[in-house]
């Protein structure tokens, strides 16, 4: 009988290896991320819209955004709704969507996938491994979407009498400001992503992991939405700040000549602004 040679039960090993880490990293976290993310993006754009609106006014260095329009998120949901049409609550849903095809595809699916790269059973995940999976896929993710978040926010901006489509505001960015133009704010981003995302999908599965093996809820569609509740209401208290900061520097324009009447830099901004206003909105993933 003939003896398996040493090197070929070396080979089989590595083979057995790799393909159980390529098992790990399967499609599906990729798919069911991006579905999960374009659908809560469309349902929740109006409110997004009235964030963007909201941390945008009072700037005492930009006329367009000076005045005080809105005392809240009801107020600016009613007001935009009666001056500017229902159709301007979701003023640049196109670049949304296509921010969450990419964002919340690479986010999501990658996170999981580096989790099962640190732990093979999600009952041995650690708080740390969690939070660095999250940092990891949150500053990867929200740099390479950083384009399209830049379209959001200033289609959002925009009063819907002057704005125009997706691909006319893509060219007038290019024209006017160059490619700098489309990654403005990216280290911002890389920062709120970093924040959002840390915080966010561990307290998820922190939260849903208490909830199972507490027996206060069974793995059921109600501890799957609280779980989500209570994850986004974190990020969002703990990134409000940076996301503040970012959506006004993505907001302003500079020429290619370098000429800006706004912001500075990310420090000018945070100079003058109050504490108080830094939360002057809830922020949104």
């Amino acid at each position: 009988m003939c003896k398996k040679s040493p090197v070929v039960g070396y080979v089989s090993l590595i083979k057995e290896g790799t393909a159980g880490k390529m098992a790990a990293l399967n499609w599906k976290p990729f798919v069911y991320g991006g579905l999960a993310s374009i659908t809560a993006e469309c349902g929740t754009f109006p409110i997004d819209l009235t964030k963007t609106r909201l941390q945008i006014q009072g700037q005492t260095n930009d006329a367009n955004f000076k005045e005080i329009r809105y005392r809240g998120m009801l107020h600016a949901l009613v007001r935009i709704g009666r001056e500017e049409g229902l159709k301007a609550l979701y003023s640049g849903i196109a670049p949304a969507m296509l921010r969450q095809a990419s964002y919340g595809t690479i986010k999501i699916g990658t996170y999981q996938s580096l989790k099962r790269l640190f732990v093979e059973h999600p009952e041995d995940e650690t708080l740390l491994v969690n939070v660095v999976c999250g940092i990891l896929s949150g500053v990867v993710s929200s740099t390479i979407a950083n384009p399209t978040d830049v379209l959001k926010i200033r289609m959002q901006a925009q009063s819907s009498t002057i704005q125009g489509g997706m691909i006319g505001n893509f060219i007038n960015i290019y024209q006017q400001e160059g490619a700098r133009g489309l990654w403005k704010g990216v280290s911002l981003t890389a920062q709120r992503a970093a924040i959002v995302v840390g915080v966010e999908l561990p307290v998820y599965d922190l939260t849903k992991k208490h909830l199972i093996l507490s027996g206060l809820m069974g793995d059921t569609v109600y501890t799957h939405f609280l779980s989500s509740f209570t994850c986004g209401l974190a990020g969002a208290l703990a990134s409000n700040p940076v996301d503040v900061v970012r959506t006004r520097m993505m907001n302003q324009r500079v020429l290619r000549d370098g000429r800006c009447s706004g912001y500075t830099g990310t420090l000018d901004c945070l100079l003058q602004r109050s504490l108080h206003p830094l939360w002057s909105s809830n922020s949104q993933p």
